[in-house]
């Protein structure tokens, strides 16, 4: 309400203004109780005018923006804001001369001219000041958004790392290596292998918003590694993934918090082993399992879900589809189109 009412003064003084520069360059109209009429009608054409357009700039606003099609919109709305103004004007000293105060003939034609051109020059150059305002308002916010979801970003990011960077994360693997240097040698060697691909991946990848889903799929699989030389034959692993969807992008580490999620929450053991399915289907990828959730969970800070959400809400409008039901768990990701 206070912008409106700072905004209805200027008008005021904008209307009593025009209203002084024509009587300085026109021909003064002579006649009781002119000038008084004359500043009215000037600041209630400028209101209308100021006003109407703008409507019109609000109304282009959901059409042409000014942040991704900024030529357009000039294109569109500088002679859709000269026609308004200069018909208002044009009709509005029509409607003066008639009813207000009858203009001389020999001055009638100039006084029109000039007003008309005025009143057209002052519609744009408040326009360019009010669209200005709003463009660089604009430009502001979407440089604090950008900004934000940097640090977003960097937070999603960090928060992965630590996610597989902990001591519960390495007290399992070096548990498994430690037997395994014992007992085989030469499976040792492979776990090393595939334990350094995971954190290569991680290391390559901190600073990507986006990965292939083929890249994806290279790091799950040296992931998974560790897991079934951890838990054996009671977890089982089944990828069905064309090679056209291999080229959709994804968040770095979005299907290994998927998998993770399955592997804190369910039980898993010779007598109930657990099953999960990765697959695509159009443009989505599914992470599902054999439900069997264990009585005490592994430690989590339970914002895996929501570390996805909040990097995929800034790429897609779609939504993370999570399904459950007695049997089972699903979970479905947006696969994202190259650009």
């Amino acid at each position: 309400m206070p912008k409106n009412w700072t905004r209805f003064i200027y008008m005021i003084i904008v209307g009593i203004g025009i209203s002084f520069l024509l009587h300085y360059i026109s021909v003064p109209v002579n006649g009781p109780g002119i000038q008084f009429i004359d500043f009215l009608m000037s600041i209630i054409i400028t209101i209308i005018i100021w006003e109407g357009n703008l409507r019109l700039d609000h109304f282009l606003n959901a059409r042409f923006s000014w942040v991704s099609s900024p030529c357009k919109r000039i294109m569109v709305q500088l002679p859709v804001t000269i026609i308004y103004t200069a018909v208002i004007m044009y009709v509005s000293m029509l409607a003066f001369n008639m009813y207000v105060c009858k203009l001389p003939l020999e001055s009638k034609n100039a006084f029109m001219s000039t007003s008309l051109i005025i009143g057209v020059m002052i519609a744009i150059i408040l326009l360019s000041i009010e669209i200005g305002h709003q463009f660089f308002g604009h430009w502001k916010a979407s440089l604090v958004e950008i900004e934000h979801h940097k640090t977003q970003v960097m937070q999603a990011q960090l928060q992965n790392l630590k996610s597989q960077i902990n001591p519960h994360f390495l007290f399992n693997n070096m548990s498994v290596l430690s037997s395994l240097v014992y007992k085989d040698q030469d499976k040792a060697v492979d776990f090393i292998n595939q334990l350094s691909k995971v954190y290569r991946y991680l290391l390559d990848n901190k600073d990507n918003e986006l990965v292939s889903l083929n890249e994806e799929l290279a790091f799950i699989r040296s992931y998974t590694y560790l897991l079934q030389i951890r838990f054996d034959t009671n977890i089982t692993f089944e990828i069905n993934i064309p090679d056209e969807a291999k080229r959709k992008l994804l968040p770095p580490m979005a299907l290994q918090i998927l998998v993770e999620n399955a592997i804190k929450h369910n039980e898993i053991s010779e007598a109930q082993p657990l099953n999960v399915s990765i697959k695509t289907e159009n443009d989505w990828l599914e992470v599902s399992n054999n439900l069997q959730l264990r009585s005490q969970s592994e430690p989590s800070c339970k914002t895996g879900l929501n570390n996805i959400r909040d990097r995929y809400s800034y790429f897609t409008e779609k939504l993370i589809d999570i399904t459950e039901d007695a049997k089972s768990f699903h979970v479905k990701i947006p696969l994202l189109q190259a650009k």
